[in-house]
């Protein structure tokens, strides 16, 4: 166990106690509302989660991502992040408010094919975006500082609150599929105003960062991030889509099997926090050895954490399925949970890869990884049979599709880019940063 924990990067444990929280919360949150609410509410509400967990993430996730390489970039040679963070709001808020434009024209059909035609879905699912967008902003600060226990408060709060919203709407008996959607709205925003001194302090005057030099490496994770949030969350979404009559149940069964097949997911999470920053300090310092290490060692805990949670999760997944999530009897079976829990062990090998990547600068290699997964998964999908069974299929070989495609990028010698803030100069030179602190 000892040498495990040295495997991971620095950081890594204390953001794991933080996603505990909100691992937790996940479940319970879902579980009081399928014990609250009918099949078709339930559905509405399995739905409005995969669309936040997939869009929200993909388009918001690589801000983190970009901000927390920038910074640590700039925490080698020592100037200040405020410019990071400044420039990086702006950008956040414009893509903010292009999604909450369209979910407001979009808002009628949204309701009616996804949410049972209440629209009240829709605007908690602005809500959702709005919360989503300010953490991921100032995780992004806090994790290239390497204030990895704020990070951690953050999610701790964010899985707390919801936890104890959830709970006492399930205690006092609350039939509203809004309110339990709004729980993710209300709980990230409070997480991040509880959080925000923490990242104030870390803002010191330095280099600007020009929206060109952000954007350059951004729009490619943003889609490389929704390429890979859709092979992950889309299944629940098509089943709602694609399912026929007698269906209603399933989406909700799905989501509820995809929870448990993917606990190794939330500590995962803690390990992605820290091993971009831990990876880009090695390409950073020129040190491929040292990242090539870092990179094996993550890609074999994974590993090691996709199997060890597979077991139990095919063995009594079925029944913890109905038992937590009040999940229809007799819809999930065990080869279900063997093909979700084989696409969460591809899924996070690709995405260590991915971040290995991202780490050398080349966000283009991570893009066309994740779009040959989702082309993968699309023709998965589209195919014959059960949507059930293809949905699941889907997202076990779109996954797997993404490994062989990224590999080459991650472990290629070649050279070591790394995206600078500064303008050219005939001595290679870092961008400013400031040390974590």
């Amino acid at each position: 166990m000892r040498r495990l924990l040295r495997a991971v990067p620095a950081g890594t444990l204390v953001v794991g106690a933080g996603l505990a929280v909100l691992g937790a919360a996940s479940f319970l949150h879902l579980m009081a509302a399928g014990h609250s609410l009918d099949d078709a509410q339930t559905s509405s509400v399995a739905v409005l989660w995969s669309i936040v967990f997939s869009v929200g993430i993909g388009l918001f996730m690589p801000v983190e991502q970009e901000v927390a390489r920038l910074v640590a970039v700039r925490s080698v040679s020592g100037d200040g992040v405020r410019p990071v963070l400044r420039t990086a709001g702006v950008l956040t808020g414009g893509m903010l408010a292009a999604v909450l434009v369209l979910l407001a024209v979009f808002a009628g059909p949204m309701a009616e094919h996804l949410f049972d035609g209440e629209r009240g879905m829709v605007l908690a699912l602005g809500g959702a975006f709005t919360g989503l967008a300010a953490e991921h902003l100032t995780r992004g600060v806090l994790s290239g500082l390497g204030r990895f226990g704020w990070y951690g408060t953050q999610l701790a709060v964010d899985g707390g609150l919801r936890i104890v919203i959830a709970g006492a709407m399930w205690l006092f008996g609350v039939q509203s599929p809004v309110a339990f959607a709004l729980v993710l709205a209300v709980a990230p925003a409070a997480a991040v105003l509880l959080t925000l001194p923490p990242v104030l302090r870390g803002l010191q005057a330095g280099t600007r960062v020009t929206m060109a030099t952000l954007c350059a490496g951004l729009f490619l994770l943003v889609a490389s991030s929704l390429l890979a949030q859709v092979v992950a969350n889309i299944g629940v979404i098509n089943v709602q889509l694609l399912g026929t009559v007698g269906d209603e149940g399933v989406a909700a069964a799905l989501l509820a099997a995809l929870i448990l097949a993917r606990i190794p997911l939330f500590v995962f999470a803690s390990l992605q926090a820290s091993l971009l920053p831990a990876l880009t300090r090695a390409i950073a310092a020129g040190d491929l050895a040292g990242y090539r290490h870092q990179l094996v060692r993550a890609v074999g805990v994974v590993g090691l954490l996709g199997v060890g949670c597979a077991v139990p999760a095919i063995v009594l997944g079925p029944w913890l399925a109905e038992l937590m999530f009040d999940a229809p009897g007799g819809v999930l079976t065990r080869v279900d949970f063997a093909w979700l829990t084989f696409g969460v062990l591809a899924y996070m090998i690709a995405t260590v890869l991915g971040q290995a990547v991202v780490a050398r600068g080349w966000h283009a290699g991570q893009a066309v990884g994740w779009l040959a997964g989702t082309i993968v998964l699309v023709a998965v999908t589209l195919g014959p049979g059960d949507v059930r069974i293809r949905v699941e299929l889907a997202f076990a070989i779109g996954s797997l599709a993404v490994i062989p495609v990224v590999l080459p990028f991650a472990w290629r010698r070649g050279g070591l880019p790394v995206r600078t803030d500064t303008p050219p100069d005939p001595t290679p030179t870092l961008a400013a940063g400031r040390p974590a602190d």
